[in-house]
């Protein structure tokens, strides 16, 4: 077949000699018959790893006979093992409470799994929503009439049912909307040896990789589904905190809070969502993130959001870096404090990479306010590592306060003063221009280890009469570099001094 061909291209390359010694195409035929025999005579070499055999004309390649198959992957023959492994800490979650009508009950299903062997359990934040435990006036809205009299009844209760059958009431520990995660604790005996699961690392899951759905769809209890990772990191336009799994495994009313499990028997996501317009695709939160929430929940029953103070900038001038730059630092802010300065690239949070703004913000609003952070940095092309203690995030007007631009001598000290106009001055009940309102004060500011506070009015500064921010302003300009400062406040019907040292 080769020769064949090879003659025919021969020919094709030599019939233009005939017709005219100097045909233009003579080169070019000609060149083109090198290629081809060349290529004739070196098939497409075979290496170790992708062994070939050549198909008909070289057009494309074959596996030899025998062929074991890819290297470092194993097709899976059976999940049985898997999910008599981990099956027993995925359970069935049921809230019951008043309907429509006086009387009624609703109950709603939905899935979570054991996360701690004494009785803690995560699901979604909207299966538990609206519970709020068990009614205790035995003459209000929980009272039903019963044949002995008025009975107490449930106002909302969350009951958990183990696969062995067990069932126990819980209370919801914390919850979060924004991430639609919930904790929850087990009460009652037998507690202390419940068949927790094993968190795995969501970071480390690759599009392709194998995983398992358990849980409760449409009360069908323990239920089995398998798929595969479809895409990581999906936006679906519910918050800052989206960064769902997606995958088809099938995820169906009554999964939501229900593991999503990898080959290793690791929860690597909790099923959340699902597209009803579609089929075989549902989306997971990232077991890393409900990591990361898991503690802020515990301490706190929400999120309190924790707060680094930086600027981060995405121009994009280094378009072969991903890591977010920081363009500026909040004045005696966390990062501050810890020396962070603009041009540092952050490049991980606790020792898992970021690549970008969003995930700096997921990382760092997760942990809670107090929390001790390690920042990985790039800094002058080296690498280092620093510890920062975070802080509550500021209202909006105190973190403007923050900025290292156009600041005043007031911010200096941590206060954030907006002058008391009649419009604002009303509704406290001060007279117009009276002094200026302490709108804000900054975290670890001399202004906060003073003691002042939001609702402070300033009357005086160093003795001197001030009736806004800016006679706040040249009051404190006058004052000497260093020196402490002597406010008089109005709090309430209380007037005080107070010093703050700089």
């Amino acid at each position: 077949m080769s020769a064949r061909l090879l003659s025919v291209l021969l020919v094709v390359a030599l019939a233009p000699v005939a017709g005219a010694a100097e045909d233009p195409l003579k080169p070019w035929l000609q060149a083109r018959v090198r290629e081809h025999m060349a290529y004739f005579a070196s098939p497409p070499p075979v290496t170790a790893d992708a062994p070939a055999v050549a198909g008909v004309s070289a057009l494309w390649r074959e596996r030899p006979a025998g062929y074991a198959g890819l290297p470092h992957f194993t097709p899976p023959t059976s999940l049985a093992p898997l999910i008599r492994a981990v099956e027993a800490g995925v359970v069935n979650i049921t809230t019951v409470g008043p309907g429509a009508m006086a009387g009624a009950v609703k109950r709603s299903t939905g899935s979570g799994f054991v996360l701690t062997p004494d009785g803690l359990v995560v699901t979604n934040n909207h299966v538990v929503a609206n519970a709020q435990g068990p009614a205790v006036n035995p003459t209000g809205p929980g009272v039903t009439a019963g044949k002995d009299g008025p009975r107490e009844v449930p106002v909302q209760q969350v009951s958990v049912r183990l696969a062995d059958g067990r069932e126990f009431p819980a209370e919801v520990v914390g919850r979060d909307a924004s991430t639609d995660v919930a904790l929850l604790k087990l009460n009652g005996a037998g507690l202390g040896t419940l068949p927790a699961v094993f968190l795995g690392d969501s970071d480390a899951l690759e599009v392709g990789d194998w995983v398992v759905a358990i849980g409760n769809p449409f009360g069908l209890d323990h239920s089995v589904a398998h798929g595969m990772i479809s895409a990581k990191e999906r936006v679906l336009g519910v918050g800052q905190f989206d960064d769902f799994i997606q995958t088809d495994a099938l995820i169906n009313p009554g999964n939501s809070g229900g593991p999503l499990f990898n080959m290793k028997g690791e929860v690597i996501g909790v099923n959340t969502a699902i597209i009803s317009e579609g089929q075989g695709i549902g989306f997971a939160v990232p077991i890393n993130l409900v990591k990361d929430l898991l503690p802020n929940l515990r301490e706190n029953g929400k999120l309190e959001r924790g707060w680094l103070g930086v600027v981060i900038n995405e121009d994009g001038a280094d378009p072969t870096a991903t890591a977010p730059v920081v363009k500026d630092v909040y004045r005696g802010s966390p990062a501050a404090q810890a020396h962070i300065r603009p041009g540092d690239r952050l490049v991980a949070v606790n020792g898992r990479p970021i690549g970008s703004y969003l995930q700096l913000l997921r990382k760092v609003a997760l942990l809670a306010p107090g929390t001790e952070a390690k920042l990985t940095l790039l800094r002058d092309g080296g690498t280092q590592e620093v510890a920062v203690r975070l802080v509550a995030r500021p209202a909006q007007e105190a973190t403007e306060g923050l900025s290292n631009r156009g600041g005043s001598s007031a911010n200096d000290l941590g206060l954030v003063l907006r002058d008391l106009t009649p419009e604002v001055a009303a509704p406290l009940g001060y007279e117009a221009f009276l002094g200026a309102l302490v709108s804000g004060v900054l975290p670890r500011s001399p202004a906060e280890q003073a003691g002042l506070r939001a609702g402070d009015v300033v009357m005086e500064v160093n003795r001197r009469r001030v009736k806004d921010t800016a006679a706040v302003k040249a009051a404190l300009e006058r004052g000497s570099a260093g020196a402490s400062i002597l406010l008089r406040v109005q709090r309430g019907d209380a007037l005080q001094y107070i010093a703050i040292a700089r």
